[in-house]
């Protein structure tokens, strides 16, 4: 069984290879742009491959049993899935578990869900079994988010259900290493309950032993904010559509899924606050 992970240098696949090996998994491939610039997860084999020119999936496919299929956030999303999933149906893959994002549809308030919902779509009518993972926010957003003693965020006043990136791993690489009981099932992901950034800026006053109160913006605030710091416009527009969203509650609800398909509870933000303490403050 070779399990193939794309997008091996972003964030939840990182954490994804982590799970995978140390649940024993041997055959495990990362599929990267150039393995020699990234550092690797020990017993993983990287192999090179640009999700822009799909003739070059090809190679890194060949053996593949299961996928997990992530894409970086951008407007060729939809087209770099879709060469996945091209490559993973020439390759004879058994199961594609996908990550896709809080909410997907075609008429999702963000336009990262909207594009989801394509990619969520053309898999779900691919042939291949499948499982889709919705996650709500990251925790690990968190990170870096307190200057001084504000934090800030794309929360506004409302409230959401985050979960830690670990726990994603963690329900990926289960549904990975045996998949059959999870296959046409979408989970999406949160934590064990939602809360504020201005709860979150206190726990984060808390592990850093300061005074830390929550900064909100507006919508078109955070936009501006997020072009100031030199993030491309159609990032910032797609945070400020999550900033609305996520300020009129969207995303303020909790679930079991984690517990389903892992037997435990998902990680608190305490939890996370705590492992993470040293990287919240980008002024330490």
């Amino acid at each position: 069984m070779t399990i193939l992970v794309t997008a091996a240098n972003g964030m939840v696949s990182r954490e994804v290879l982590r799970a995978l090996t140390a649940a024993g998994t041997t055959d495990v491939r990362a599929l990267v742009r150039d393995p020699a610039t990234v550092a690797h997860v020990p017993g993983v084999e990287y192999v090179a491959a640009d999700l822009d020119q799909p003739d070059t999936l090809i190679p890194a496919f060949r053996g593949v049993d299961k996928l997990w299929l992530l894409t970086p956030m951008g407007a060729q999303a939809p087209a770099q899935s879709s060469d996945l999933l091209w490559a993973a149906r020439k390759a004879g893959v058994q199961h594609v578990v996908r990550m896709s994002a809080i909410g997907a549809a075609h008429d999702a308030p963000t336009r990262n869900g909207r594009l989801h919902a394509l990619s969520d779509a053309e898999l779900e009518n691919s042939g291949i079994p499948w499982t889709i993972l919705r996650p709500t926010n990251f925790m690990q957003n968190l990170i870096g988010s307190v200057a001084g003693e504000e934090m800030f965020g794309i929360y506004g006043e409302g409230k959401v259900g985050a979960v830690d990136v670990r726990d994603i791993a963690a329900v990926a690489a289960e549904i990975l290493r045996a998949p059959e009981r999870h296959a046409g099932k979408i989970y999406t992901l949160t934590g064990p309950t939602s809360f504020s950034l201005h709860e979150a800026a206190e726990e984060a006053g808390r592990a850093l032993g300061r005074l830390v109160k929550y900064a909100p913006a507006d919508p078109e605030g955070v936009r501006t904010f997020l072009l100031q710091l030199g993030l491309p416009d159609w990032y910032a527009a797609m945070l400020r559509d999550y900033r609305a969203a996520y300020g009129a509650g969207w995303a303020d609800f909790t679930n079991d899924h984690v517990e389903q398909v892992i037997g435990r509870s998902p990680r608190s933000l305490a939890e996370f606050i705590r492992d993470h303490s040293d990287q919240l403050s980008n002024d330490n």
